[in-house]
């Protein structure tokens, strides 16, 4: 295992959407690896590392509201962007007051996380001077002075994330004791291919509130 860190990760709202739920969003009960992960990596992010997330300590209870929220319901298309890069003197935009859409969502409320991770070098993308206990020491410098790439957010980027360095060990206690199913989740998505986009998924169960994901195996 590489350098690790612990990340405390909270706001008012987040919404981990599921993947079934096709016109009103439904979040999943937690964060997701992949969204924790990627909250680390707004933060910090190299070619030369690669970012894993070990354990989800869930600090408090879980509680769901439902709310109403302003959607786009087209994208901007490929296809246009390919022919404007070729000398395409077409228009592109899209007009968010004429295509915008309200919709239900239930959303987590009030989220209090910690996430543990740690990252391992890359060699194929790594310089000669790429070593762990440099990136450790820029992705620790960065966490304390409050710095990021693009701001963290917890599901949709509306739902901003308060994201504050752990040191010394000191997780908090969560409030969830026992044993609790949480059924399948998505663990992440590879992106190899980006022709054939493939989600890989998990059984989740938390244990005392805390998700370990060091021993999980997805299945797709």
């Amino acid at each position: 295992m590489g350098y690790g860190i612990n990340i405390r990760v909270h706001g008012p709202y987040a919404l981990f959407t599921r993947p079934e739920m096709k016109v009103e969003r439904v979040s999943y009960d937690m964060i997701t690896p992949s969204a924790a992960r990627g909250i680390i990596e707004a933060v910090y992010w190299k070619p030369a590392i690669r970012w894993v997330v070990d354990k989800i300590h869930v600090l408090k209870e879980i509680e769901f509201t439902n709310i109403r929220r302003n959607e786009v319901s087209d994208k901007a298309s490929t296809s246009k962007a390919l022919q404007l890069m070729k000398g395409s003197k077409d228009q592109f935009y899209l007009a968010s007051t004429e295509k915008r859409q309200q919709r239900a969502s239930t959303v987590l409320r009030d989220v209090d996380y910690v996430i543990q991770a740690h990252f391992e070098l890359i060699s194929d993308n790594a310089d000669q001077d790429d070593t762990e206990e440099k990136h450790y020491n820029i992705v620790v410098r960065r966490l304390r002075k409050g710095q990021f790439f693009h701001a963290p957010y917890l599901g949709t980027r509306e739902f901003g994330a308060q994201v504050d360095l752990i040191e010394n060990d000191d997780i908090p206690p969560s409030p969830l004791k026992g044993t609790q199913e949480l059924g399948w989740m998505l663990f992440d998505l590879d992106f190899s291919n980006p022709k054939d986009i493939k989600p890989s998924f998990f059984k989740a169960t938390l244990v005392d509130g805390v998700l370990d994901l060091s021993n999980i195996q997805p299945v797709r």
